[in-house]
C-alpha cells in the first residue's frame, strides 16, 4: 500500500550506494524507476517518487554532453559514479542528471519527472504555484525543469553533489516500492538520436511528461484529484 506525504519521512528511506550507479546507463535509468529523491537542508525536507528517466550512453551518444569529450563542463560525467550532473537550457531552467559507469567512462541518466511525496507546500512555494485545483500538482514536478526548480537544484549549488553521501543534502533513497508498469519510448525533446529507446517511464503514472491519450487524461486528472486532497486537506 503506498504510504500519503503525510506519513513518509526520510529516515524510511535506503541510500543507494556507489556500486549502484558503476553500471550501464540503461540498466541504472531502469532501476531508478520508483526509487525516491530526497532534498535535506535545515528544516527543509522534500521527497518525491522517481518516474521518468532518460539514460544517455556516453562519448559514442550523439545526444550526450559527453560526446564533446571530456570538459571542464562534462567534467562530473566522467568522474566517479553516483554525482549530481547539473546544467543550464534554454537560457530558463536547469536539469538534474547523475553520473553512470566506472570513474573515466563517461554516461549518465536525466530526470524527467517526479511525484510528490513529502513537501508539497514547500515545492509549490518554489514553483511560484497556488495549488487550487488538481492540474496544478502535475505543474510541480513533471518535466525535468519543474522538477529541478522545485528542489531547488542549480548547476552552482548542485552540480558535482555526490548523490551517495550522508552528508550531501540531495541523495537517492529506496523505500522497497516495487515499479511496476515500466515502459520504454524514444527520448523526447532532443534532435540528435532521438529514435533510441533510452526514456523509462512508469506507464499510466500521474505525473509522467508529454502528451498523454484520452483514457491517460481520464487517469491522470483521478489520481491528481486524490493527491491535491492530500496536500490541501478535507476543505481544499
Amino acid at each position: 500500500m503506498r504510504k500519503r506525504s503525510s506519513e513518509v519521512g526520510s529516515s524510511e528511506f535506503q541510500r543507494l550506494d556507489r556500486a549502484f550507479f558503476a553500471r550501464n546507463p540503461r540498466r541504472v535509468a531502469r532501476g531508478l524507476l520508483g526509487k525516491v529523491l530526497l532534498r535535506e537542508h535545515g528544516k527543509l525536507h522534500l521527497a518525491a517518487r522517481i518516474v521518468e528517466v532518460e539514460a544517455y550512453l556516453g562519448e559514442n551518444d550523439p545526444a550526450s554532453h559527453s560526446a564533446a569529450g571530456n570538459t571542464p563542463r562534462t567534467a562530473v560525467l566522467f568522474g566517479p559514479p553516483g554525482f549530481a550532473y547539473v546544467y543550464f537550457i534554454y537560457g530558463n531552467h536547469y536539469c538534474l542528471n547523475v553520473s553512470c559507469e566506472p570513474q573515466g567512462k563517461a554516461g549518465g541518466v536525466l530526470f524527467r519527472a517526479l511525484e510528490p511525496l513529502l513537501g508539497i507546500e514547500e515545492m509549490a512555494k518554489a514553483r511560484k504555484i497556488v495549488l487550487q485545483r488538481p492540474r496544478d500538482l502535475s505543474r510541480l514536478t513533471s518535466g525535468p525543469g519543474r522538477l529541478a526548480e522545485a528542489f531547488g537544484i542549480t548547476r552552482a549549488h548542485d552540480n558535482g553533489r555526490d548523490l551517495t553521501s550522508p552528508d550531501s543534502g540531495l541523495w537517492i533513497g529506496d523505500d522497497g516500492f516495487r515499479a511496476r508498469n515500466i515502459r520504454i519510448t524514444p527520448r523526447i525533446g532532443i534532435s540528435k538520436a532521438a529514435d533510441e529507446p533510452l526514456r523509462y517511464i512508469l506507464a499510466g503514472n500521474a505525473f509522467v511528461s508529454g502528451r498523454k491519450t484520452a483514457g491517460q487524461t481520464l487517469n491522470t486528472a483521478r489520481n491528481l484529484t486524490d493527491r491535491c486532497r492530500l496536500s490541501l486537506g478535507p476543505n481544499g
